[in-house]
């Protein structure tokens, strides 16, 4: 757009590009990428959660404890909507 400052017949058509293109990325970037990087980034968090829970019970059994005090101490830490109950 710049390089056409001296010719004022051609500065309408790229101001035009220059702002579509603008709306463009303002459009895509709301609409797009801020949900989708917030569902990845809660995804990521989930998938973390489950990895440190995993690697918390196999320290556990690396311990010595017995499979009934690894399941109380893994479903201490667990919403109780997701815990699990495997010796009843």
């Amino acid at each position: 757009m710049l390089q056409n400052m001296s010719d004022p017949s051609t500065i309408g058509p790229a101001m035009a590009i220059a702002l579509l293109t603008t709306f463009y990325g303002a459009l895509l970037a709301n609409l797009l990428f801020t949900p989708l990087a917030t569902k990845l980034k809660m995804r990521s968090e989930e998938e973390l959660k489950s990895r440190e829970l995993m690697i918390y019970g196999v320290l556990c059994i690396a311990n010595g404890d017995s499979p009934r005090l690894v399941e109380k101490k893994v479903n201490a830490i667990l919403d109780p909507s997701d815990r699990l109950s495997m010796f009843e």
